[in-house]
């Protein structure tokens, strides 16, 4: 930016937010926070060990994300350190994990299973509810090629998508083994990657374009509403068809879709690999009581085209959501996972076997928010102390530091207005309560309460304000002795 300052005139810079960074109030930390918790508690339940890694990274060691050496910041926000080496700020919390797991295995328990939470950064063009920094939350198992530890992910994701505050039946997830469709394709002459990440492509656009939609990108590509063409995949007829039985193959039940894709697979030895894998997880979900309706094989799924290796899941939000006017909006995926046999392996030459799944945190908390279920509850500020008169500063931080001992949060306000105004105050923090001690109360030995929660409920349906104003509703004064108490009791929902 070019200082345009006129001679003489002190610089004043723009108060800006660079694009794709969002301030955060209260109102989302709280709600960021309380998922966090709650998920965080049930990978603990899990036996999942906490773990923080740094926000930066060498640049090599981010995998697929690596920067080239013209482009240092492509795709992640780089620096030179002072030893000439580039480092950047994590894309993902999976890259830092495997770093660590290859830097420390020898002295790790094996497998590890870690969980971590925290800011990730995208050097990328932001949008609508697209963010250059944004939070994570994921867990995985490094070490461990069982299908049993997909399954655990997976169960664990229900489980804790349920804590975030999303009840059962508000989000399924959906699961897939990429080795079925390599193995599909393998026996009907597919042998080319290019070919094979093309169908992916194809198979990934079956919500938006339909079978239809898709059966074009298979074969020679697809001419779009705006003219523009899309290349194809190339399948011949006969592989067209396999590949749209294959995605249309799944079924109410983890059982009959297995049955329904050991028909369509045709026998190819990487395809009956992925069959097995997947009945071993049917078999440990229903172990560990995830049932049909929580967690279901879907053919369709198709995540990481150059990352997985195996099993792959997404969780997809069920619920109805509105946004500020009332319109429907899609949240649709809310976040996946899978198998990455590979990513440990880039630096150590040898395969690791891990697993794991991850949901942006801010996502979710917009996703619930628009379902009309507040994560972390109910906004709610501090206590205020009303301040009278100056020369009684002392009681009212004496009443404030009452409140907080009982673990109750309270503020005296600090301003230089009256009385209106700092009930006007109390009000906008979304305060409970305001405590009102004026030289009366003092001597007297009592505090006056108004219970704010009581007057906003009621307010909303008051047509006379001058009755309102006479009825002054959730107003008492209480000895000074009971002042906890009665606050308590207003915090808990019960008033006067």
């Amino acid at each position: 930016m070019t200082d345009q300052t006129p001679p003489g005139e002190a610089f004043r810079p723009d108060a800006r937010a660079p694009r794709g960074f969002a301030d955060k109030r209260a109102r989302d930390l709280r709600a960021e926070r309380a998922i966090l918790e709650a998920v965080s508690a049930v990978y603990e339940r899990y036996g999942f060990e906490a773990l923080d890694t740094g926000a930066f990274e060498y640049a090599d060691a981010l995998g697929k994300f690596l920067p080239d050496a013209d482009r240092p910041n492509e795709g992640v926000f780089a620096l030179q350190d002072d030893d000439e080496q580039w480092m950047a700020l994590r894309y993902d919390l999976t890259a830092p994990l495997a770093r660590f797991a290859a830097q420390n295995w020898e002295t790790l328990a094996k497998p590890f299973r870690r969980y971590a939470f925290g800011p990730v950064w995208r050097n990328e063009k932001p949008g609508p509810g697209r963010f250059r920094e944004f939070i994570q939350c994921d867990a995985d198992t490094v070490g461990s090629a069982r299908p049993e530890a997909d399954a655990e992910i997976i169960a664990m994701a229900v489980e804790g998508l349920q804590a975030a505050g999303l009840p059962r039946g508000a989000a399924v997830l959906k699961i897939n083994n990429r080795k079925l469709l390599n193995g599909l394709l393998t026996a009907a002459g597919v042998e080319s990657n290019g070919q094979k990440l093309s169908v992916l492509r194809a198979v990934d656009k079956l919500d938006r374009l339909g079978v239809e939609g898709v059966r074009l990108l298979l074969g020679e590509g697809r001419l779009d509403e705006s003219g523009a063409f899309t290349k194809g995949a190339g399948l011949a007829g006969k592989a067209i068809d396999s590949v749209l039985d294959f995605v249309q193959a799944g079924a109410a039940s983890r059982s009959e879709t297995l049955s329904r894709l050991a028909n369509v697979i045709g026998g190819s030895a990487e395809g009956d690999e992925g069959l097995d894998e997947l009945a071993k997880i049917d078999a440990a979900l229903t172990s560990l009581g995830v049932a049909e309706d929580q967690a279901l094989f879907e053919p369709s799924i198709v995540r990481g085209l150059e990352y997985y290796t195996g099993a792959v899941f997404e969780a997809e939000l069920l619920l109805s959501t509105t946004d500020d006017k009332g319109a429907s909006v899609s949240f649709g995926s809310i976040g996946g996972g899978g198998r990455y046999d590979d990513l440990v392996a880039r630096f150590t030459g040898q395969q690791t076997p891990a697993t794991g799944f991850s949901f942006g945190v801010s996502r979710l908390t917009a996703a619930l928010r628009a379902a009309g279920r507040e994560p972390g509850g109910q906004a709610r500020g501090p206590v205020v102390v009303i301040v009278f008169d100056q020369t009684h500063m002392g009681e009212y931080f004496s009443v404030a530091g009452e409140l907080r001992a009982a673990g109750i949060a309270a503020e005296v306000y600090l301003g230089a207005s009256g009385m209106r105004p700092q009930m006007k105050y109390a009000d906008r923090r979304l305060a409970p309560a305001a405590i009102m001690l004026g030289g009366d109360e003092i001597a007297a030995g009592t505090v006056t309460i108004k219970d704010l929660d009581l007057g906003r409920e009621l307010a909303s349906g008051v047509a006379d304000n001058a009755a309102w104003k006479a009825e002054r509703p959730g107003q008492q004064t209480v000895p000074r002795g009971e002042l906890v108490a009665a606050v308590r009791k207003i915090l808990l929902g019960g008033g006067q």
